[in-house]
């Protein structure tokens, strides 16, 4: 089974979760989750790997420094580099969904030979995302972002009767509403609901536009697997189109009746794409 424990990267502390021992398999998790979102891949993959799914800075049982500037996408890529040294490998298998996602793209671009392999889940490349921001379509979708950027509000929004907008987020997105027990939402909210998190969770969104400079991203030299659950509501699947210009070994797998939550709606899909991909 799994166990729990800390570890100090970049100065501040993270939980993680860990399984299973041999080369090193990290999972980020994304937004508004905790490591809990790879529950059905952590055994899977423990077969195999040391599964290492952390909290990500200002989540859950991780640490939640109160600045802002603390969640700019440079310190998320420290922390990383941080934990796989920290754990004692040179490099690892990087999984990743929506910010972590977000965070792995990025992390993969800066420390290239320390990425054996990456796996991201409904989360495009970041030019694709840039590119997505000028269409209507994408900054309809992309509402809450703006949203986001108001002090104080958003918080008081996804507390409110009992974290309700923050529960609401999983079912009502989700296509197969059986993927969420009510001990998983309830899960999701009591993380949430530690002091400090929900406003560390949302400084992510505030240092979107600061953190996103224009850049020309390079052609990555990391194998990569892109997985996609069709019906995700927030990011649209044009968004997934010409990635292979940007990663030189590059695969899709598009999962139909499938919300952003894609790992979690469709496990045993995902689990397979991924050992497919990871070579049997």
């Amino acid at each position: 089974m799994w166990q729990h424990d800390y570890i100090v990267s970049n100065g501040v502390r993270l939980h993680y979760v860990t399984q299973g021992e041999g080369p090193l398999m990290l999972m980020l998790h994304g937004f508004p989750e905790f490591w809990y979102s790879w529950r059905h891949q952590i055994p899977e993959f423990a077969k195999d790997y040391k599964v290492v799914a952390i909290d990500l800075r200002g989540y859950n049982d991780s640490d939640k420094p109160p600045e802002q500037s603390a969640y700019v996408m440079s310190e998320l890529v420290k922390d990383v580099e941080g934990v796989i040294t920290g754990l004692g490998y040179e490099r690892c298998v990087l999984v990743a969904h929506d910010w972590g996602g977000a965070i792995a793209w990025n992390f993969a671009y800066a420390h290239p030979e320390m990425v054996e392999r990456l796996i991201v889940l409904n989360i495009p490349h970041p030019a694709k995302i840039a590119e997505g921001l000028r269409t209507p379509q994408q900054l309809m979708r992309s509402w809450y972002v703006f949203f986001f950027q108001i002090p104080i509000l958003p918080e008081l929004w996804l507390q409110a009767f009992d974290y309700e907008a923050l529960g609401n987020a999983f079912v009502d997105m989700a296509i197969d509403k059986s993927a969420f027990t009510p001990a998983d939402i309830e899960a999701y909210k009591n993380a949430a609901a530690k002091r400090g998190a929900l406003t560390a969770m949302i400084n992510y969104y505030r240092n979107v536009f600061t953190s996103a400079r224009p850049q020309d991203w390079a052609l990555l030299d990391v194998p990569t697997l892109m997985i996609w659950g069709e019906d995700d509501t927030a990011l649209g699947k044009e968004l997934t189109y010409g990635t292979q210009e940007f990663v030189r070994d590059f695969q899709i797998r598009y999962i139909p009746n499938c919300s952003h939550w894609v790992q979690q709606e469709k496990p045993e899909l995902v689990n397979h794409y991924m050992r497919e991909f990871l070579g049997g």
